[in-house]
């Protein structure tokens, strides 16, 4: 039986990258060395790299106006290393509350100046994105930060604000990147954790606009400056490697799959059989508001914890995996990643039937 990982992150992988990943790992192109032995200054690693972040600039259609960065520590040290290197003393950041994630960036930032609340879902439990003629905005303000998805409660902004003049917009793309088109030029700055769609976990890709770099306070740590890691090409110390050298990998899956629109196309399919079963359902009901709904995290519920609990056990002798909701949220959570194919949601959307139709509702 085919098994499928739902999990929200670390995520599943191409089975295409996994097998050709071990296949090199022990003997990189016939070198002799495994790829994790290679040195990150030496020939056979610069091309890696550097064919990486050139596949992720096509793919992402990023032009030479903005750097991409490589940089460890997950999405989470760039909720401090943004305050540190955008907040300017004297003014304040603009930052939407709409989950678990954003309310730690805004937390984090408060440590740095002064961050404010555009908005806030947080006493709905997150259920949706506010609608933007509610957001109270300044418009002096250093920045706009927002979390394109929130994986926690499963909603995701189908549109993203107005960028206002002199007000960059700055994305945690963490876990819908590479899903579905954007334009790259209406962001100062977007960063994303590699473990949802890009490879495995331990690291960040960072793109920003050169423009917005060398702005960093004097107390800022070396590690932590945007422009030191432009200058030395992401390789100021020994960078994630093998993080990297996935990355390339899984780049070069997805352009064989027919790149982000390719992705886009296959994702709102994903979603459509889930959502338009959970809508159907006398049992299951999905968390958030239709408007809001993430198309990367579906969240669902039966209504009663002991159930959720029950099904998620009968799920695993389907050879489905990981469906516990997150421990804030509970119910359940079905992550569709680019990785998952459409197989694996049929999977589940018949386990949820037989389920069903097990508890005669």
């Amino acid at each position: 039986m085919t098994v499928y990982n739902f999990s929200a992150g670390p995520a599943m992988l191409p089975a295409k990258v996994m097998e050709r990943a071990q296949a090199e790992f022990c003997n990189y192109k016939d070198c002799g060395n495994g790829i994790v032995e290679l040195s990150h200054r030496g020939a056979l690693f610069t091309e890696v790299i550097e064919r990486a972040e050139q596949n992720f600039r096509d793919i992402m259609g990023i032009s030479d106006d903005y750097a991409v960065c490589f940089i460890q520590g997950g999405a989470s040290m760039q909720f401090a290393m943004l305050a540190m290197n955008l907040l300017e003393k004297g003014k304040s950041a603009d930052y939407a509350d709409t989950g678990v994630w954003s309310a730690k960036a805004f937390k984090e930032a408060k440590l740095f100046g002064d961050a404010k609340l555009v908005c806030s879902s947080k006493e709905t439990k997150y259920d949706h994105i506010p609608a933007f003629d509610t957001w109270t905005r300044n418009p002096n303000a250093t920045y706009l930060h927002i979390t394109s998805n929130n994986t926690v409660a499963g909603t995701q902004y189908a549109k993203f604000p107005e960028v206002l003049p002199g007000v960059p917009m700055i994305a945690d793309m963490s876990s819908d990147i590479m899903s579905r088109k954007i334009n790259v030029n209406d962001f100062g700055l977007i960063y994303a954790g590699a473990q949802k769609n890009m490879a495995p976990a331990g690291l960040t890709v960072v793109i920003i606009d050169r423009t917005l770099a060398g702005r960093e306070r004097a107390v800022t740590p070396l590690m932590m400056s945007y422009q030191r890691m432009i200058d030395k090409d992401s390789m100021y110390n020994t960078p994630p490697c093998y993080n990297i050298y996935m990355l390339g990998l899984v780049l070069d899956w997805l352009e064989k799959q027919g790149g982000v629109a390719g992705m886009e196309k296959r994702k709102s399919a994903k979603a459509k059989l889930l959502y338009d079963y959970l809508d159907e359902s006398a049992l299951f009901r999905g968390c958030a508001e239709r408007t809001s709904r993430s198309d990367m995290n579906v969240t669902f519920r039966t209504g009663d914890a002991g159930t959720d609990a029950e099904f998620v056990k009968f799920s695993l002798g389907r050879g489905l995996r990981n469906l516990k909701g997150h421990r804030v949220a509970g119910g359940m959570r079905a992550s569709l990643y680019n990785a998952m194919p459409e197989e694996g949601v049929l999977r589940l959307v018949e386990t949820m039937k037989e389920f069903e139709a097990k508890h005669h509702v």
